[in-house]
Formats: C-alpha cells, sequence, structure tokens
C-alpha cells in the first residue's frame, strides 16, 4: 500500500495533497501558515483534510519546507564554533576576494555565521593527496575546546584543509572533543562534502552546525505530532537537489534540505512534463510571499552542484530554482525616489493583504488582482473572503502619492510584480542562451494561475499548461519525490583508462558510504556523473556516466571524452585541442515511490461549460474594462475563449481576451493564444 500525504509550508498558506492508492484518486487542502510554529500549521491541514484513517493507513509522509532556510535569511541558529587548520582562520571572510555587485559602492559581504573570536585553527596539514604533512597537536585542539565551550557554543563545524582527501585529522579532532565531555552538535567536513574549495566546503560546514539543531529539533516535533494522529509510516522530506529522504538522514544532514520548500514544483512539473511530452517547460510558483521559477529541460530539472543563500555557498546538489520577493503578499509602496516598488516584503499570512481584513493596510498585488475584478468574486482557500472596499483604501493612499487614480495604481502593481517575475525567469532561459518564446509556460502556487497571461506576455510565451491542484502544485510534486541518496569526491586525475580505473574506484566507495548511513534497499537505481574539463581549465562539465548492472563504469575512457566534448560543444559552441581530466566522481542511488495511477476529478471535455455569473475586470490586451465570464475549472468543456476567470479550490485562473482555454489529457488546463 502506498497512500500518501504531501504537505508543502509557505509563507502565508500551507498546502496538502494526499492520494489513496485503492481508488487512485487525490484530494488537496489549504491552510494558512502559522509563522512561530510551522509544525502546528501542518498538522492543522492533516487534521482539517485528510480522515482519520487514511492517516492511519499512509505508507508516507512528505514535506517540503523552508525551516532551514529561513533559519539563515533570518540567522536564528545555533551558536557555532569553527575548527581549522591553523592559518585557514579567516577563509569565510576572504572568500574568493570578489564582489557579488561590482558596481555597487555600498555592497558589502554579508557576515560569516562564526566571528573571528570563535574560529580558530589547530596545527596540522593533510596534502591534497591525502598524505600527512604535520600531525595533528591534540594538546592545541583540547586548548581550542576550551575556548568554545568559554564561549558557550551549541555545535562546532571541524573543517580541516584537503580533508576530503584524508579525514583520519578530522575524526581524531571529533573523537577529542566526545573524550573531553562536549555533548554539543559536531559537522565535520568530510561527511558534509567530499570535494575541494576550501572557501565552500568551509561554509557549508558551517552552515550545516548553524542549522542543525533548529532543523532536528522540528523534525522531531512534527513527526512526533504526526505519530499522535496515527501516522505510522515513513516520514520524509525533500531535498534541494531534488529527492526526498527521511527525518532521520535529515537530521543529520541537515545542509540538504535548505532548498526543500521550492523542489517539490519542480519535481512536480519534470513528471508532469514526462506525462505530456513537453521537452522545455518554464515553471512560475507564485505564492504568497514570493515567486520561484525553473527550468525543465527533456523531463527533468537543472542541477547544479553548488548553491548560494544570502551570500554563502552551499556545496550540495542543488535544483537550480530561482526565487525573488514577489507574490500575491508583496506589498506596494513608493521609494525614495518616487517609483513605485512591489516587493520584496510581505504582508505573509499575518497581517496579510488588506482584503483579508485581519489587519493588514499595505496595499498588495492580492489587493490590485481583486480590485481589477481579476480574483473574480474574491472567494480564496479556507473561507477567505475578499474586501474590495479594503483593497481600494489601501491602494488609494499609494496612488495619491504617485498623483494617480486607484484603478492606474493598481495596473502598476500589475505589471512591475510581472516584469520582476519576468526577469527572474530570463536568468533560467535567456541569460543561458535559450529562448523561452517556443516553451511551455506552467504556472501553479496559489496566485500562479492569476499572473500565467501576464508571464507569458512578459516572455512572448503563446502556449501555458495549468497543472491538476494548481494551488497546491508543490504539494502534489512532493507526492512522486523519489527517495535519493548522493555523494561526490575529488580526484583530479587524467582521463584515460588508468584514471577510468580509479574513478571507478572511487565510485564504489561512494556507494560504499551511501549504504552505510541509508537504509539503502537493493531495488534501488544507482547512476553517476563525472565532473570534467580541459586541462589547465578551472570549472567543469558534469556528465552523466553510464553503468552496467554490477554498478561500474559501462563505457571507456575514450567514450566518456567523447559525451564531455559533445557536452562541451552544445554549451560553448566549440572545443579545445587539450586532454581531457577528472576532477569529480558523483555517485546516486535512488529508491523510486510507487508509480500513482492518478484518477483526475476533471474528467475531459466533458464540462457543460456552464457561466456562473460575470465580472466586469480588466484586460492588459484590451487596455480595459471588459465583461469576464466566471466558468468553474471543472465545468470547461472542450474549449472555452477568454476573456474569463476560471476558478477552483486554491487558485483562480485569469484568462485575458486573446487567449483560448481546453481540457488535456492529464487533468491539466492548456492555453492557447488566439491566431
Amino acid at each position: 500500500m502506498a497512500t500518501r500525504i504531501g504537505v508543502d509550508i509557505g509563507g502565508t498558506f500551507t498546502d496538502l495533497v494526499y492520494y489513496v492508492e485503492e481508488t487512485g484518486e487525490t484530494f488537496e487542502g489549504k491552510v494558512p501558515t502559522v509563522p512561530h510554529a510551522p509544525e502546528e500549521g501542518v498538522v492543522h491541514a492533516v487534521k482539517a483534510h485528510v480522515p482519520p484513517e487514511v492517516i492511519e493507513n499512509a505508507a508516507f509522509f512528505l514535506h517540503g519546507t523552508t525551516v532551514g532556510l529561513n533559519a539563515l535569511l533570518e540567522r536564528r541558529g545555533s551558536v557555532v564554533g569553527l575548527i581549522t587548520t591553523e592559518g585557514f582562520r579567516d577563509v569565510l571572510e576572504i572568500r574568493r576576494g570578489d564582489r557579488a555587485e561590482m558596481y555597487n559602492l555600498f555592497w558589502k559581504q554579508p557576515e560569516p555565521l562564526v566571528p573571528r573570536h570563535r574560529r580558530i585553527g589547530v596545527p596540522e596539514r593533510v596534502m591534497a593527496t591525502g598524505e600527512v604533512y604535520k600531525p595533528l597537536d591534540e594538546d592545541a585542539v583540547r586548548a581550542a575546546l576550551k575556548l568554545q565551550v568559554a564561549d558557550n557554543v551549541d555545535a562546532i563545524a571541524v573543517c580541516l584543509l584537503n580533508a576530503f582527501a584524508n579525514p583520519a585529522h578530522e575524526l581524531r579532532i571529533e573523537a577529542i572533543l566526545r573524550e573531553e565531555g562536549y555533548a554539543g552538535g559536531i559537522s565535520l567536513s568530510h561527511r558534509i562534502s567530499g570535494e575541494f574549495r576550501e572557501y565552500e566546503r568551509t561554509s557549508t560546514t558551517v552552515i550545516d552546525a548553524f542549522v542543525r539543531g533548529r532543523m532536528a529539533n522540528y523534525l522531531q516535533r512534527l513527526d512526533g505530532r504526526l505519530r499522535e494522529l496515527g501516522f505510522k509510516g515513513a516520514s520524509l522530506i525533500t531535498r534541494s537537489g531534488s529527492g526526498s529522504m527521511t527525518f532521520a538522514e535529515a537530521e543529520a544532514r541537515p545542509f540538504e534540505t535548505i532548498m526543500s520548500g521550492p523542489v517539490g514544483g519542480a519535481h512536480g512539473a519534470s513528471e508532469l512534463a514526462q506525462d505530456l511530452g513537453i521537452d522545455a517547460l518554464i515553471t512560475a510558483d507564485v505564492g504568497g510571499t514570493s515567486f520561484d521559477t525553473a527550468l525543465v529541460l527533456h523531463g527533468a530539472p537543472q542541477v547544479l552542484y553548488e548553491g548560494s543563500i544570502d551570500g554563502m555557498p552551499v556545496q550540495t546538489p542543488w535544483v537550480d530554482v530561482r526565487s525573488i520577493g514577489a507574490g500575491g503578499g508583496s506589498i506596494a509602496h513608493v521609494d525614495l525616489g518616487g517609483l513605485m516598488r512591489v516587493g520584496p516584503q510581505s504582508a505573509g499570512a499575518v497581517p496579510g493583504p488588506a482584503a483579508y481584513r485581519k489587519g493588514g493596510t499595505e496595499p498588495t498585488m492580492t489587493d490590485a488582482a481583486l480590485y481589477l475584478g481579476m480574483l473574480g468574486p474574491g472567494r480564496l482557500a479556507s473561507g477567505i473572503e475578499l474586501d474590495v472596499a479594503a483593497a481600494e483604501a489601501a491602494l488609494k493612499r499609494v496612488g495619491e502619492k504617485l498623483g494617480q487614480d486607484v484603478e492606474a495604481t493598481a495596473i502598476g502593481v500589475m505589471r512591475i510584480a510581472a516584469a520582476a517575475m519576468g526577469g527572474a525567469m530570463r536568468e533560467v532561459t535567456v541569460e543561458q542562451g535559450l529562448d523561452p518564446r517556443g516553451m511551455v509556460l506552467l504556472p501553479f502556487g496559489g496566485a500562479g494561475p492569476l499572473m500565467a497571461a501576464l508571464l507569458a506576455d512578459e516572455l512572448r510565451m503563446n502556449t501555458i499548461v495549468v497543472p491538476p491542484f494548481a494551488g497546491n502544485f508543490s504539494a502534489w510534486g512532493l507526492l512522486g519525490a523519489d527517495m535519493v541518496q548522493s555523494s561526490a569526491r575529488t580526484r583530479v586525475m587524467d582521463l584515460d583508462e588508468a584514471g577510468l580505473v580509479a574513478s571507478g574506484g572511487i565510485l564504489a566507495q561512494l556507494f560504499s558510504e551511501i549504504s552505510s548511513r541509508t537504509d539503502a534497499r537493493t531495488d534501488g537505481v544507482k547512476s553517476a556523473k563525472l565532473d570534467l574539463r580541459y586541462k589547465g581549465q578551472e570549472h567543469t562539465l558534469s556528465v552523466d556516466v553510464p553503468l552496467d548492472g554490477k554498478g561500474a563504469f559501462a563505457l571507456s575512457a575514450e567514450q566518456v571524452a567523447e559525451l564531455f566534448i559533445a557536452a562541451y560543444l552544445t554549451t560553448f559552441g566549440s572545443r579545445l585541442p587539450a586532454k581531457v581530466e577528472i576532477v569529480a566522481t558523483r555517485a546516486t542511488y535512488r529508491v523510486h515511490l510507487p508509480k500513482r495511477q492518478q484518477k483526475h476529478i476533471v474528467t475531459t471535455g466533458t464540462g457543460t461549460g456552464a457561466v456562473t455569473e460575470t465580472i466586469s475586470a480588466w484586460s492588459f490586451l484590451n487596455k480595459r474594462r471588459m465583461s469576464f465570464d466566471i466558468v468553474a475549472r471543472e465545468a470547461i468543456g472542450t474549449e472555452l475563449r477568454g476573456p474569463a476567470i476560471v476558478t477552483e479550490a486554491t487558485s483562480t485562473l485569469y484568462v485575458d481576451d486573446g487567449w483560448v482555454v481546453s481540457n488535456g489529457g492529464h487533468g491539466e488546463l492548456v492555453l492557447k493564444r488566439k491566431v
């Protein structure tokens, strides 16, 4: 039995979707997020929308959360001390010696998570080959511990030079800390990352130590509450690099969950792209607080092997999701120069937009959309009835500062928000040398379908696919998040037969390491990548290398080089007359969750097309108000022509004049521009 429950926490709403194996049916629910205790919002969603017998019989609970991310952004985590190689205590501040904003004279790099007085170097040295050049000074470690304890640290990060090549000194430091009675958290860099680049590895290790306590406490509280409700299955959380891991694994490797929240939508998009045969797709996840976008090519999201949060690198697999502070709760305001801005400040769940009548007074994107009629009757999930008069009053205050009426202000809010979102979408397409005009736009989240036509205009796209359960699509995507573990190891060597054999040995070690830290089953699927580059280069390309039935490389060194050259040509348009070398070996182990046999509530093409009512709403195409038909999603027949507003339980689809809507074959709606 594989009945599963998925819950995604957003800044404004907590979304739930559950799937019943016996019937193939999927159900959804949405409740306000509880910012000070996010697990309470999760429990509320489960209790409100999942029958007790389903909770008790569910095989999986899958979760996406931004608890770790918020801990970093808010700097609310453990008090961390760092023990490193003597002479390297300042690597967190020296960084790469560059500037994130080259032409900003007022730019300041973010403060390190560990101040200098809690960064202590100890004499030791391991070479890049793994050879011990200078033995560890154990007395210096004990002295360092006394200083850390005197500073009341909650966790200690240990990151020694070249520990990825030989972890003996890090392991000995851990043993000494425990021998001396230290009971706090310890993060060892070689367990966090097996890759080179000392600054990035140190940053990742410190981040792991910083979020470990808060993440562990949150997951333990949540799991306990779920067990109180009768849940007996496996509790899983999504990884930043896609896939999922158990709560216990996340407590041991919390840095892998930093981008847990946005991954569900990217995974759901890749699954839908595979089902529909879409080769290139751009996601547009518009929530209450943020906007997330990702590119899905050939049925898979783009994965990087290093991310960045608030200017701090995180050396772990990372789905390339770009996020900005723009969502339904984003506040419109006038800046010092007299220009209107939208976001990144958000009204969030509390007090929320002015139209929510929960104490919010600032105008938001939701208020603008409501005033323009884009939200139809203004009835949202969780029983929220929007107040047009409150929205108008909030918008009027901003409009007066600009010298324009409420309608012009509301139009400006929507256009400015769409432009900011479009800029993020260009980062994953145009700035990567890809043309978005021939791609498909996949909008989801509570406000994604609302913004779909505006975003398509921004990027001159002609096809929009609105997925089933659009408002809760990230939670829906969680339901298919396979259990995944990965590991990597740096060792620079020539790509020849001897080098490939050595890399194969590293690959076997990595799979053994993965097995030792998980309950990896024999029915999992192994895969591998090699980070390759031309000799003399700094950066690499990751190339998938097929494996044989025993988990070893199935290609020769020459064939692997051909794969790299083909990837290099595709990426850079040229090739170099130089030898290729291996930089890192990557191993991934994936246990597939049972395939969902989903039966959608919406039956393709059999709707009545009944119009429930009409409303006067703004048409961005015609630049005037028009009569928009309001149609329930399940009532759409074979075709619906705009202007129209399509309503469903957790989102509202704004269909401007010039678009035609039809039902697809998997419960999705397909919007095409009129020719």
